[in-house]
């Protein structure tokens, strides 16, 4: 096939998923201009709320590392058009939840269009597992991202139990609550991260780097019972019997483990990935894998029942520890490949920007609950909402700066 042609559908891809990135950064906003003004009857926080965090799962997130995989795995694939119909499939689905959530929050339409992005997700699956090229089947990278794959069907699980649940028991039950984040802890916790620990590995590959099998298998081995078992951490908040603080705190060690035993797989190879990527990226990459141990670590802590019970009754613990993992870690990790694997030409003043949005409102949202937690000196709560709301306007104004200069220095423009 020709590889021009792959590579300018692929750029056309990412474009669609960055607009995701930024409508999700504009929802983003109104869920913030909801604390510091009254809006309209017509807008429903809770409705805003899942257009917004499907959107940027599912339309920006997911886009993204669809293209980082094929990309990766399959630019050499000859069946390009099976791909197109799946991303058509997937772009459907997700406008459909953009449109609908806002208006009626989980009912028939946005259930609809969730039930058709499993579909399109099963057959992307399928479609990658399918056609890998032999010459990965067994190589590490393809592993994992096989691996992430397995644990995006399976996430599913919990969605297909949210319509019925639903309709059963409302959308305020516990198990609501539980199969909610049985789909985000499998979507996130495994999907998300390991396919981008495969396309790390990836570059590792490519400077020539064969890692030990038997290393490699223990902390595969270690890293997805620890995924597996860490969701019982997500059940925490109703309080239930004690074999599941016992299973949960289980996982978070094994997790901890095995994300150990992945860097020590990866230690002696860092000073080739200095070379790899740019000095600056490098530096990001370097602070994402802090955070993901400041992460897993906070998940250890949360098997106390003192700090579960903590965690979910203030509020921006919950918002912050998530906005640190997707927008502290996912999203500069998925920037940066990108980048790397020049499907997007990334603006270091933007990104920049991009990233001091986040440590702004990270450390807002975390002083915010430690201080209505310990009693600490606040200003005014209005006030900080507008400071909060002010600061959040730098994720669409980098967003907007990220697309207009890719766009400005694609590449692939030549070829219209």
């Amino acid at each position: 096939m020709d590889k021009t042609v792959l590579n300018l559908n692929l750029n056309h891809h990412l474009k669609t998923a960055l607009a995701y990135f930024f409508i999700v950064s504009l929802l983003g906003l109104l869920l913030r201009l909801f604390f510091v003004v009254s809006l309209p009857g017509g807008f429903r926080f809770n409705y805003i709320l899942h257009a917004h965090s499907h959107t940027a799962l599912l339309g920006w997130v997911y886009l993204g590392l669809m293209t980082l995989v094929y990309k990766v795995f399959l630019k050499g694939s000859y069946q390009p058009k099976n791909y197109q119909r799946i991303f058509i499939l997937t772009n459907i689905s997700v406008l459909g939840m953009l449109c609908s959530f806002p208006f009626q929050g989980y009912a028939l339409y946005s259930i609809s269009f969730s039930t058709l992005y499993l579909i399109a997700s099963y057959f992307f699956a399928g479609f990658i597992v399918k056609n890998i090229p032999e010459e990965y089947r067994y190589a590490p990278s393809w592993v994992l991202v096989k691996t992430g794959l397995f644990y995006l069907i399976f996430s599913s699980l919990g969605t297909w139990g949210i319509g019925p649940i639903s309709a059963m028991f409302g959308t305020s039950s516990f198990w609501f609550k539980d199969a909610l984040y049985f789909f985000l802890h499998f979507l996130y916790s495994g999907f998300f991260f390991m396919t981008l620990l495969g396309v790390l590995f990836h570059f590792l590959k490519q400077r020539g780097v064969v890692l030990s099998k038997k290393k490699f298998n223990s902390a595969y081995t270690h890293l997805n019972i620890g995924i597996v078992l860490s969701y019982f951490l997500s059940v925490l908040w109703n309080k239930p019997l004690a074999i599941f603080y016992f299973l949960a705190g289980l996982g978070a060690v094994y997790q901890i483990y095995g994300y150990f035993l992945i860097y020590r797989l990866v230690k002696p190879h860092l000073g080739l990935l200095k070379k790899e990527f740019k000095i600056f990226h490098y530096r990001i990459l370097k602070t994402a894998v802090l955070l993901m141990g400041l992460r897993i670590f906070l998940q250890l802590l949360s098997v106390l029942p003192y700090i579960a019970t903590l965690a979910f009754k203030f509020r921006d613990f919950i918002i912050g520890y998530l906005h640190m993992v997707f927008l502290g870690i996912v999203i500069p990790v998925l920037l940066i490949f990108l980048h790397q694997l020049k499907l997007l030409q990334l603006s270091k003043n933007a990104f920049l920007i991009f990233l001091i949005g986040v440590g702004i409102t990270e450390l807002m949202l975390f002083y915010r609950a430690t201080a209505f937690w310990l009693g600490w000196p606040l200003i005014d709560l209005h006030l900080f909402n507008w400071l909060l709301l002010g600061f959040s306007a730098l994720f669409p104004i980098s967003i907007a700066w990220i697309i207009l200069y890719h766009c400005k220095n694609n590449p692939f423009k030549s070829l219209k």
